[in-house]
């Protein structure tokens, strides 16, 4: 009798037949209507798909451990319309393997020791939603380290052009400086130049790096002594910057520093070089 009552099990007795009672369902409709609604509301987030069958909808459980997940983020400042990029490009978040411990690490990460507000850490996280699954110790802080002995400016504020640089790890970083020292940069002006474009680390060497290069010392027939006063050539378009303005100056066989010929907007270019 005592177990019936600590598990609120109904008594049931021998005339029970002849009752009129009605059992109690309203704790079930209850959870039922709960469970329909979490359902409708994970489709307006995309985390499922309107067009999922009903016999591969996730369970209830799982569906409140992605309701977790989701007050976990909006109580970090996200909102209802950042979820769809975050399960676009990170869907592993609102699966069952994933709980907020293990990716609040990095919000104290980034509020601590960048450090960043509640909407930055948010705005760098929407930039690069594969910073929650950084590792801190081996990646995070190794990285800012880094990026801050190069001098970057950029860290003092917390911007999204950060995201993927802390999202980088360090060896890929001196592989760009590597890079550089082989052009004949020294290690200190490879550095300098690091700094002063920041979004080098993130380029490919053989598919952007090298081919600018390439083009700069060959088609150009410019020295790397160029390069180093003006480093930020890398970071303009081959295809789109480079090669039309160098075509177009050679034809007219004007000659200019390479900040001149790229740093200015199309009009001003192509109006002062007719």
């Amino acid at each position: 009798m005592l177990l019936r009552h600590s598990l609120h099990l109904p008594i049931v007795s021998s005339y029970s037949h002849k009752s009129n009672r009605v059992p109690n369902t309203s704790g079930y409709i209850k959870f039922q209507t709960r469970y329909r609604e979490n359902l409708r509301y994970l489709r307006t987030l995309t985390i499922i798909d309107p067009k999922t069958k009903p016999e591969d909808l996730p369970l209830p459980n799982d569906v409140d451990h992605i309701i977790r997940t989701l007050a976990f983020l909006k109580s970090r400042s996200f909102s209802d319309a950042d979820i769809p990029r975050l399960n676009y490009l990170t869907p592993e978040l609102f699966s069952t393997a994933v709980v907020p411990s293990d990716v609040s690490a990095v919000f104290n990460f980034l509020a601590d020791e960048l450090p960043s507000t509640a909407s930055e850490s948010r705005d760098l996280i929407l930039r690069c939603p594969k910073l929650l699954f950084s590792n801190v110790d081996h990646c995070l802080r190794p990285t800012l380290q880094f990026l801050r002995q190069v001098g970057i400016q950029e860290l003092n504020k917390p911007t999204t052009r950060n995201a993927h640089l802390l999202n980088t790890r360090v060896d890929k970083l001196h592989a760009k400086v590597e890079f550089l020292q082989e052009l004949g940069f020294s290690k200190e002006e490879a550095l300098r130049a690091c700094a002063r474009l920041p979004a080098i680390f993130g380029y490919d060497v053989e598919n952007n790096l090298w081919p600018k290069y390439v083009y700069l010392v060959k088609e150009m027939q410019r020295d790397l002594e160029e390069l180093k006063k003006f480093p930020q050539y890398f970071g303009f378009s081959l295809k789109e910057r480079i090669v039309p303005r160098h075509l177009h100056l050679k034809e007219r066989g004007v000659s200019i520093p390479l900040n001149r010929m790229l740093m200015w907007g199309d009009e001003k270019f192509y109006k002062k070089w007719k």
